[in-house]
């Protein structure tokens, strides 16, 4: 049975993005659902954030150049069996403008990861995105089966979710990818203290109903300090808001998606 591939994409930098690849990735593991985390972002964020160090060769630009292929990249993460990652590394950002020079550029990553796709080893392969959306931010959404946005609760992060679902909708129009789907909206950041969180969350169920799921992950001063100690958040502080709400969330995309 091939693996369920979803990109976590958002062209807004600080929503949570990354934090949600990297928790959703390692509950989803604890949880039995042998998972791999695609970092694709030349920051490395992901990377370092499971504890990993870059290292020359070990992303996937070698095969995005057609040198070596995807399961020669997959590293084993802590002493999980069922968690995986492919790192990113700064030679990620030369990708963006090789790319453009291929035939058929859009679908480069897609022909890439299929191998991580069709081996039977791997239930789900999570892609994180760049904070833009550049030509590795349009392979994920060429190569995935759902979109995950993170969305921040603040109204500006609101005008981005209308670009990047404009996006996806030129994608599918265009024939480059036409099974993309519109996973589910996952709310961060959320401060249930203040009105703005209430009525940008009420705004976005309104409009999306049971696309956002019912998780909302709260702001964290946890969540964000545990990346700069290279753990997730389930390793950094297991009983916090922030590891109790990603547990939540895996459960809810186990369910969703049919995953393990």
């Amino acid at each position: 049975m091939s693996a369920t591939v979803f990109s976590i994409a958002n062209q807004k930098g600080g929503v949570g993005k990354t934090t949600t690849a990297i928790n959703l990735s390692y509950a989803l593991a604890d949880k039995g659902v042998r998972t791999v985390l695609v970092d694709l972002d030349p920051q490395a964020n992901a990377t370092s954030g499971l504890g990993l160090e870059k290292q020359e060769g070990g992303s996937l630009y070698g095969p995005l150049c057609g040198e070596g292929n995807a399961l020669e990249k997959v590293q084993p993460v802590g002493s999980s069996d069922c968690l995986f990652i492919i790192p990113s590394e700064v030679d990620m950002a030369a990708i963006e403008i090789e790319l453009v020079q291929r035939e058929n550029y859009l679908l480069q990553l897609r022909e890439v990861i299929a191998p991580l796709r069709e081996s039977g080893d791997y239930d789900a392969v999570i892609l994180d995105c760049p904070p833009a959306l550049g030509m590795l931010s349009m392979n994920s959404l060429a190569a995935a089966d759902y979109l995950l946005i993170a969305l921040q609760c603040e109204y500006l992060a609101m005008e981005g979710l209308g670009q990047i679902l404009k996006v996806v909708e030129k994608l599918r129009d265009a024939g480059v990818n036409n099974g993309l789907e519109l996973g589910g909206i996952l709310m961060t950041m959320f401060d249930q203290r203040t009105n703005l969180g209430q009525q940008v969350v009420g705004e976005v169920r309104n409009h999306f109903g049971d696309l956002v799921f019912r998780t909302m992950i709260p702001r964290s001063v946890r969540l964000s300090e545990a990346p700069s100690f290279g753990q997730s958040i389930f390793e950094y502080d297991a009983t916090s808001r922030g590891a109790h709400a990603y547990r939540y969330f895996a459960d809810e995309v186990i369910d969703r998606f049919n995953l393990g």
